[in-house]
């Protein structure tokens, strides 16, 4: 397999940084072909603006449309067409980043807001002017990972933990981006108590890492459901005969546990 490695920690020397070596060795070592993104050693410029699309600036910039247009005509700059031609190239995408209050690091946020234009990750249209999403689009048939450290204990961030479930933490990546995108979504690898761990607990996260990359290529994605799989209505809302009476993010997955019930009134 082709696999980009898109790396978001400040510090080679860290726990992320050793995983992120673990990682691209055992890839190595299984005869897969690799390309890394490491976004902070590059220097990445995380905010969207009017050079991104040779735009005046002088002029109202509409970045939906500026974008999907720079995108057709070749018009983007050449930091963002370099991360496209890799996600173009890639067959797999492991993102690899510590969660800052529940989310990604903003350099990695930035790195969706400006390579993900309109035209390229979203925006795709198919026959009969169809937008193609969830499921759908110029990604599909591509696979990621999120690899994620947390300084919390690993059972703050499971089912009924106090910080949240880490699948749902990351909903709005793995769904709303990489799925929506047409990606096929794997189950992020935690490392929580990434602050507290000690040399054994060190080899024990990179053992669990390198399991994980070993199937990167058969490992079942999450199962969410496509838009036009027939559980959606054409107000976006899932059928009622499908999870009835409850309500939550699980219920876009099929195999997740029981989402929880819907408040009374709400219905």
């Amino acid at each position: 397999m082709n696999v980009l490695w898109v790396f978001a920690h400040p510090e080679p020397r860290s726990l992320n940084g050793a995983l992120r070596s673990h990682g691209l060795s055992e890839l190595a070592a299984a005869g897969h072909r690799i390309r890394e993104s490491d976004l902070y050693a590059m220097g990445w410029n995380p905010v969207v603006g009017p050079g991104d699309f040779g735009h005046d600036p002088r002029e109202r910039l509409l970045v939906g449309a500026r974008s999907e247009h720079a995108h057709a005509t070749g018009g983007l700059s050449a930091d963002i067409r370099a991360e496209q031609d890799k996600i173009a190239w890639a067959d797999a995408v492991v993102l690899q980043f510590p969660l800052w209050w529940h989310g990604m690091p903003a350099i990695l946020k930035g790195w969706f807001d400006r390579v993900f234009v309109q035209g390229f990750a979203f925006g795709v249209t198919g026959p009969g002017g169809r937008t193609l999403r969830y499921g759908e689009g110029d990604l599909a048939g591509k696979r990621a990972l999120a690899v994620v450290t947390a300084g919390a204990r690993g059972s703050g961030l499971a089912e009924r933990g106090l910080h949240g479930d880490i699948q749902q933490l990351l909903f709005p990546l793995l769904h709303g981006t990489l799925f929506y995108t047409g990606m096929q979504v794997l189950p992020p690898l935690l490392v929580p108590g990434a602050d507290r761990l000690t040399a054994s607990g060190g080899e024990a996260a990179a053992a669990r890492l390198r399991e994980r990359l070993r199937t990167l290529d058969t490992a079942e994605p999450i199962a969410y459901r496509p838009e036009t799989g027939g559980d959606y209505g054409d107000d976006l809302i899932l059928r009622p005969h499908l999870e009835p009476g409850r309500t939550g993010l699980d219920v876009h997955d099929r195999t997740a546990p029981a989402a929880r019930p819907v408040p009374a009134g709400a219905r």
